[in-house]
């Protein structure tokens, strides 16, 4: 009996142990999951994760086109044989999945607000690494904070893959050569499956880690990675968004800053919890005016005066030069503000502010992010100067960038504006505003440093004002400026708290202040803008890099985009975006149509320059890849202009010996076609032994080519190139010329035709014929572009690559690439222990995880132990040896078009630059910009 009654006190507590151990199990699940769940944010905020977006993922992939991936695991039907060590070695490289986008397909047409209507649909989790983050212990903790960090680490590492070159968003489903479907039943064809796969393997390998890893080395850990910083923090940082923040910023300062913020906030000292509403109005005012286009060519007896805030970035001072130049008119002012970081504009900005009384530049710059609260800053510090400037009387305050540019004249805006005096013009985003809060992140802490907005956690809206927000474009009266900047209001002042730690506070801070003060009554809904909002193109989850939230952008105007300028329907006076590198011709036709044409024969009309490199910028301005090219690209030019003497010896008078670095780099384009760069350098002339400047024309050379007549079946393939930076807004590569080096993410892109559904195989091989990578993508019937960035191994072996694409194994068409070993390292000549480093290939000579050997024979690829013994010759060269050798495969993709003379010459047969229409020196009237007429302008 006794025995009985132990038994069953041992049954029970073996129960009891049993459903402890799987409860903990389950909370640890759950936690797990919990962290997991959060790429997709909170459920209602942007990327929310409810069961509308996941029906919303599910169905989404048709409708979103030919420029998505498509999820789901195919099996290729059409694989030959392969060897047992090629088939040893085949994996499934977490790089393959790519997500599907979260946006819908359809477009937004004209949509003036920089949020989608679905933006709820894009995933804002602010664990977009920036490198790849580590476990950061914040302070002594208990064993539960210590969980919590450990969570944190594998919730970041799994952030870090999804956001690493091997998760890169692309336009249709990759998968690599050999993959086979898993035997999971129906799960492998749910749309969300890879994620799925994922997160269970996370769980696991996290559950792991709690059950077996030794608390003391749990805690040396921790000790090894403690955030560092000046002063100790004056509460516990807590919360996965601060944490995560403090382990991705890079400098003490930030992190030391997050920790003040974060306490200041906890401790409810940062934040407004009420604030004074004085507007008399119950709801949203919106005065209705009217649009008369015929009588806005009367001009008014006194017109307003317009102060134009422009703030720009970038290197494209001829496309600024033409804004200018279109909205100048000496009865206004402009007040010019240039990116702290933009060094060279601001050059050529305040050379043409010297030519104008009514120009000046900010004398102090700030490095304004997107979506940072810097931007808000920058605005309200513009205003302030404006108000103090006394003897510029202006009415009306108006922010461009350098991006916009007038769609109708200036006589039109003043009479509209001067009919229209007391109205402020702001454009809100249209829709419930509690919504858009969630969408706009408005209830959520960020911060700004280190040039990033960082997400803190969460906040509450104050109460007694409504928040609103749309574009951060607008035009605003005088009096409702100094309103802005001199009250010390309860409404201003809190504001002003509320909007220092906001994401995107320029596209809300000025709405709110004005719906809730007491001019709410002046306010019209239109910024008096259009904006070229293509949702489709421009919500690919933008600036994750600068903000820990999803971003969008609009979309460049474009020839077909020109009926929109001329509708009447209300009061339109700018348009954004134009980017002259990316299409010209829209701002041509925008230009007559507004001013009338230039006179026939005018030159340069059809032609485009852009600064990307500047001699007072410094070589440290740039990467090694790109000096290593413009020296070879001089070089280029001056055997060409050698060439000239026809193979005279005794002549050298166009015989030249390099000196220095680069003067200056441009772009150049044709009628909106990339043509190459302009490399001004200098040079010894051997005839005369003095310095000579020239600038030398060198043009990429046609590399993609057909190597078989496409079938009945298959001729949607229109163009396929590799380069870097692509942009998949406007569907074309940042890395003009594909500028490539050893340690450079390379991006195969492909362009279709609308068709049948076809699948290609795409295949790389380096320049000893190693097969690197080699995947399958999947083309729906209305594909336009495909582009995908294989996860290779670094560094990439120096030579020229070629990618072919196949067809049922067929080849349809071949490009090449050329990788460039360098010839600097740290803007310093190259040495040989640096350069066996950046020139042997990958460790193993292994590209990826997996050997494609065994397709070699198959692909009729010869393996040669020649092409291996030569690259390694050639990866020990340094000096003039590796100079030549840079020359003779830079010569292979590129040819120096010409070369001409910036100054004196002594080779007879060299043209003056001014004459040459190529050069960057030729005559350029679009922005050449000349004293104002009688009528007060330049255009």
């Amino acid at each position: 009996m006794v025995g009985g009654l132990c038994a069953r006190r041992l049954a029970r507590r073996s129960r009891s142990a049993l459903i402890a151990a799987l409860t903990v199990l389950l909370v640890q699940t759950l936690i797990v999951w919990n962290f997991s769940s959060l790429d997709s944010g909170e459920d209602g905020a942007n990327g929310g994760s409810s069961v509308r977006e996941k029906r919303d993922r599910g169905a989404g992939g048709k409708a979103a086109g030919g420029d998505y991936f498509q999820h789901g695991i195919r099996q290729r039907q059409h694989l030959p044989p392969l060897g047992k060590r090629a088939s040893r070695h085949i994996q499934q490289p977490d790089g393959y999945y790519s997500h599907r986008p979260k946006e819908k397909n359809k477009v937004d047409s004209n949509n003036e607000n920089s949020v989608p209507k679905d933006f709820e649909n894009i995933d804002n989790s602010n664990f977009g690494a920036r490198s790849q983050p580590q476990r950061q212990s914040v302070g002594a903790g208990s064993s539960k904070q210590q969980r919590e960090h450990l969570q944190e680490k594998a919730y970041s590492q799994r952030a870090w893959r999804e956001n690493s070159p091997g998760r890169e968003r692309s336009s249709n489903e990759v998968l690599p050569l050999g993959h086979q479907p898993l035997a999971l039943g129906n799960n492998a064809s749910h749309p969300d499956f890879p994620r799925q796969q994922e997160r269970a393997s996370w769980a696991q390998q996290t559950q792991s880690q709690h059950r077996h890893q030794h608390p003391h080395r749990r805690q040396a850990t921790a000790a090894l990675l403690e955030v560092s910083y000046d002063q100790p923090p004056k509460c516990e940082i807590s919360g996965k968004e601060a944490i995560s923040a403090l382990a991705r910023a890079k400098s003490k300062e930030c992190r030391q800053q997050i920790a003040e913020v974060f306490c200041r906030h906890k401790e409810g000292q940062l934040m407004p919890e009420k604030v004074t509403r004085y507007c008399p109005l119950e709801g949203k005012a919106n005065a209705n005016v009217q649009w008369d286009e015929d009588s806005a060519e009367s001009f008014p007896a006194k017109p307003v005066r317009i102060a134009f805030v422009l703030a720009i970035h970038g290197r494209a001072s001829r496309q600024f030069q033409r804004l200018f130049k279109a909205i100048y008119h000496t009865s206004h002012y402009y007040y010019i503000h240039v990116d702290q970081r933009s060094n060279y504009l601001h050059r050529q900005v305040q050379a043409l502010a010297a030519l104008y009384p009514n120009v000046r530049v900010t004398p102090w710059r700030m490095a304004t992010i997107w979506g940072g609260a810097s931007l808000l800053t920058m605005y309200l510090r513009s205003m302030a100067d404006l108000l103090a400037m006394r003897d510029w009387s202006w009415d009306f305050f108006i922010n461009l960038s350098a991006a916009d540019y007038p769609i109708r004249t200036n006589n039109q805006l003043v009479a509209f504006l001067s009919k229209y005096r007391k109205m402020n013009f702001i454009k809100s985003h249209g829709r419930d505003n509690a919504r858009f809060i969630r969408k706009q992140g408005l209830d959520r802490l960020f911060f700004e440093c280190d040039t990033h907005m960082w997400r803190l956690g969460d906040r509450k809206i104050p109460e007694g004002v409504s928040v609103d927000g749309g574009s951060d474009w607008f035009l605003l009266n005088r009096v409702f400026v100094d309103y802005v900047i001199s009250s010390q209001d309860d409404l201003v002042a809190n504001m002003k708290r509320f909007y220092a730690y906001t994401l995107l506070p320029a596209e809300s801070f000025f709405h709110t202040v004005l719906e809730n003060s007491a001019h709410c009554e002046s306010m019209v809904d239109n910024n008096l803008r259009i904006t070229n909002w293509n949702r489709k193109l421009g919500c690919k989850c933008q600036y994750k890099h600068i903000v820990d939230w999803c971003g969008c952008s609009p979309n460049d105007f474009k020839p077909v985009d020109f009926h929109r300028f001329q509708q009447t329907v209300r009061p339109t006076f700018f348009a954004r975006k134009f980017e002259a590198s990316v299409n010209q011709e829209i701002v041509n036709q925008l230009d007559s149509y507004l001013y009338g044409p230039f006179p026939k024969g005018t030159p340069g009309l059809s032609s485009y320059w852009e600064n990307v490199y500047d001699e007072p910028d410094g070589v440290a301005s740039l990467s090694d890849t790109r000096l290593t090219y413009y020296h070879s690209f001089s070089r280029l030019g001056l055997a060409r202009a050698a060439a000239s003497l026809q193979g005279n010896p005794k002549d050298h008078s166009c015989r030249y010996f390099p000196m220095g670095h680069p003067v200056s780099v441009h772009l150049y384009f044709q009628s909106d076609q990339f043509q190459g760069y302009l490399v001004k350098h200098h040079a010894t002339n051997l005839a005369t032994s003095k310095l000579e400047t020239l600038e030398t024309w060198v043009s990429p050379k046609n590399n993609f080519k057909v190597t078989s007549t496409p079938s009945s079946t298959f001729s949607r393939l229109q163009f396929a190139a590799i380069g870097a930076d692509w942009d998949a807004k406007e569907r074309m590569f940042r890395n003009f010329g594909g500028l490539l080096g050893p340690t450079d993410e390379t991006v195969g892109m492909q362009k279709w035709t609308k068709g049948a559904n076809v699948t290609v195989t795409v295949v790389w091989i380096d320049p000893t014929n190693v097969i690197a990578a080699t995947y399958d993508i999947l083309i729906d019937a209305n594909a336009e572009f495909t582009h995908y960035r294989p996860p290779l191994n670094q560094p990439l072996r120096p030579g020229v690559w070629s990618v072919r694409i196949l067809y049922h194994w067929s080849p349809v068409a071949e490009m090449r690439f050329l990788i460039a070993p360098l010839t600097y390292s740290r803007h310093q000549p190259i040495r040989q222990d640096d350069a066996l480093k950046l020139h042997n290939g990958p460790a193993k000579n292994s590209y990826m995880e997996q050997s494609f050997h065994g397709l070699n024979p198959v692909l009729n690829i010869p393996v040669s132990l020649g092409y291996v013994e030569q690259s390694k010759r050639n990866a020990a060269l340094t000096g003039q040896q590796l100079e030549h050798w840079v020359d003779g495969l830079v010569g292979e993709l590129w040819e120096a078009a010409d070369i001409c003379a910036v100054g004196p010459t002594a080779c007879p047969v060299m043209q003056a630059c001014p004459k040459n229409p190529w050069s960057s020196l030729s005559p350029d009237p679009k922005s050449h910009l000349g004293p104002p007429r009688a009528d007060g302008r330049i255009r």
